[in-house]
Formats: structure tokens, sequence, C-alpha cells
């Protein structure tokens, strides 16, 4: 992957999201996992989708309809401050020479 294609999110692996649009909107949920190169998030409890598992008896998997969050757009979450408790859209500061984010309402850090 070159650094053209590199994007980063607003969004990190284990954040408090809200989801902002779509048919889940509304929702609250922490972020299972962050896909960077394609600007994607998978929200636990958010955008479900039943997939078809066949079985595979050699590896003791049972076959049947199974739900699983699919990765949605990252536009389409946003960040719960853990210290007011509300959706905030973020801002980049620099503490102690290190990069943070910070809650645009409070002014507290969201990285611990």
């Amino acid at each position: 992957m070159t650094d053209k294609n590199k994007k980063s999110l607003h969004v990190k692996t284990g954040d408090r999201v809200i989801v902002i649009a779509g048919k889940d909107k509304g929702k609250t949920g922490n972020v299972k996992k962050a896909y960077p190169s394609e600007g994607k998030v998978s929200v636990e409890g958010a955008n479900m989708v039943t997939k078809a598992q066949k079985p595979m008896p050699a590896a003791g998997v049972q076959g049947g309809l199974v739900k699983l969050e699919a990765p949605m757009d990252a536009s389409k979450v946003m960040v719960v401050c853990p210290a007011c408790e509300k959706p905030t859209r973020i801002k980049h500061s620099v503490v102690d020479g290190k990069k943070v984010r910070v809650c645009k309402k409070c002014g507290e850090q969201l990285d611990v």
C-alpha cells in the first residue's frame, strides 16, 4: 500500500460511537474493528447482516443463518466523548510532544 492510498480515520478500535446516518441511526456501540484503507468501521450491534454459513463438520462449524456486523462507512459514525457523554467532533492537539485527539465540546482528551 502506498502513502497515497492510506487514509486516517477519526475513530479507533474500542471507541464508543453513535451512528448518525442510515438504517441504524441513533444506535450506540463500540468500534470492533477499523479498516483505515477502506474508510470503514465495524460497530457492535449496528449494520447487522444475515449470512448463510455452510456446515463444516471437520472444523466443528454448524451450518445455518448467522447474524454479524458488516463494516459501515466511517463518516456515518460520531465519537461519543467519555467525559461529557455527548457525540462530538474531534480535534487534534499536541500534548507533551504527542498528537492526541480532543473533544471539541468539553476539551477532554480521548486518547488516554
